[in-house]
């Protein structure tokens, strides 16, 4: 007799869809380069110089030799806050966090040695990345967490959740309940 098939359910096979997996990379993707592009525009504006894409792509302004360097280190760990945000709304998985927090810095390590046109040398930069996935993976598991582990609120009606939230003893529970006709149990 042939072994029976575990079919799956249906949620699960649409959440491992390699087309769903790719779209939410480049999405990821691109949230971290448009939102670290702006931080790097404002920080050029704020310092005085001259804004690049060597800002953004390049391993080499991240020097920890002056103080330029150093502040771009810190508007990278800055980024790292939208990278956990994003996973948080876009995936909401905590047990997908760490693939896709390593995903978003391997493919920024792939892209910056193309574009460099070397792999990085900067100890600063190699602390910065290894922070921010650090960083990125705690913040969103502990936000996927909590969205995870919200009670749910299933059947339960307007007025019954205003009192509950009130702190009132929703009715319909099983627990005590005053009589109609205000009188004692005897």
């Amino acid at each position: 007799m042939p072994r029976r098939r575990r079919i799956r359910p249906a949620s699960a096979l649409e959440s491992l869809s390699p087309v769903w997996i790719l779209s939410q990379i480049l999405i990821l993707q691109t949230a971290f380069y448009s939102v670290a592009a702006v931080l790097f525009l404002f920080t050029s504006l704020v310092l005085g110089s001259a804004f690049s894409l060597d800002l953004v792509f390049s391993w080499v302004p991240l020097q920890a030799d002056n103080a330029a360097g150093w502040t771009l280190a810190m508007v990278w760990v800055c980024n790292c806050l939208t990278s956990a945000t994003s996973i948080t709304f876009l995936v909401g998985r905590s047990k997908y966090v760490v693939d896709f927090s390593l995903t978003i810095h391997f493919i920024h390590f792939l892209v910056t040695s193309l574009y460099s046109h070397s792999i990085p040398q900067s100890w600063l930069w190699w602390a910065v990345q290894f922070g921010s996935a650090i960083i990125t993976i705690t913040v969103a598991s502990w936000a996927c967490q909590h969205r995870e582990l919200r009670p749910l609120t299933i059947g339960v009606g307007g007025a019954a959740r205003a009192r509950a939230a009130a702190g009132e003893q929703a009715l319909g529970d099983h627990e005590m309940q005053p009589l109609k006709s205000g009188r004692a149990i005897p």
